[in-house]
């Protein structure tokens, strides 16, 4: 059942759990999502960046429209969130196109110009009933808060969100975007910092390099959405791989894409249910 992202994080919060948005590639990934989190039990968001947008020759419409579907046959509550975006021309599509969430990406700006750029999004978004996350970056940083060794700041964290109004701030604290192996290891005190300082849910971006004992540790010290990507594609292509070598002559694409959905499905599900272990209410 499609049910806006900001219900499904606010009932993780309260109940002190993670609710895992994974990104939304093609249909496949979709249907994936969904299924994990039909055999999990548990909500789900599904997530659809920019780059997918650009990769689906800048059309938003199309793949948007499969997720909702999707999401809308569910029989788990499931979420719809346009992420990492920098085009005010796609944010301003993502509520007519049945989005549900974005994440607006000013994280590459200096401070005073995020502040401002978000803010004017923020108040666009939530006249169209859409609940706006966005990323506090590196000053000058060109990886954003995502660089080596930046970390958030508390202080400056409730500043920023007192002057544009977020729903979430997804926050720098040891991840990385595209990790292949899970050797993250996050500040967990600044983590419960920041929970204590914000005042809203605490995002957790590049989860994929994070290992399962640190996720465990980031919820229970206040993180809420926990978005994984990189896991679902590596998933994804070791099936197919695995798939086509065992039978070269295979040319019919349903083989190897029913291989590679089921795997994607099985790392949502593990990772739904890590995240669902209760811990103490925030």
């Amino acid at each position: 059942m499609f049910t806006p992202t900001g219900e499904i994080v606010a009932a993780a919060r309260e109940s002190g759990s993670g609710v895992g948005a994974f990104n939304v590639i093609t249909i496949e990934h979709a249907e994936a999502v969904v299924t994990g989190a039909e055999n999990a039990g548990r909500p789900v968001v599904l997530q659809i960046s920019e780059n997918a947008v650009r990769f689906h020759h800048g059309r938003l419409a199309p793949i948007a429209a499969a997720a909702r579907s999707i999401a809308e046959s569910s029989s788990v509550p499931v979420g719809l969130h346009l992420d990492h975006v920098v085009s005010d021309e796609l944010f301003d599509q993502a509520a007519a196109c049945g989005f549900g969430s974005v994440m607006y990406d000013a994280s590459l700006l200096a401070y005073e110009q995020n502040v401002a750029a978000t803010a004017a999004a923020v108040r666009r978004g939530h006249e169209r009933g859409l609940w706006v996350e966005s990323e506090l970056g590196e000053i000058g940083g060109k990886d954003g808060a995502h660089a080596p060794g930046v970390r958030t700041d508390p202080a400056e964290a409730a500043a920023y969100v007192a002057a544009t109004g977020v729903d979430a701030l997804a926050v720098a604290v040891g991840s990385s975007h595209a990790m292949a192996t899970r050797t993250a290891r996050l500040d967990h005190d600044l983590i419960a910092r920041l929970r204590d300082a914000v005042g809203v849910p605490l995002v957790l971006h590049g989860s994929s390099g994070v290992p399962d004992d640190e996720l465990r540790a980031a919820v229970r010290a206040g993180m809420v959405k926990i978005n994984i990507g990189t896991a679902l594609n590596k998933a994804f292509t070791a099936a197919v791989r695995e798939t086509l070598a065992a039978d070269p002559k295979l040319t019919d694409p349903r083989r190897y894409l029913t291989s590679a959905r089921d795997a994607m499905a099985e790392t949502v599900t593990a990772a739904l249910l890590l995240l669902a272990q209760p811990v103490t209410p925030r």
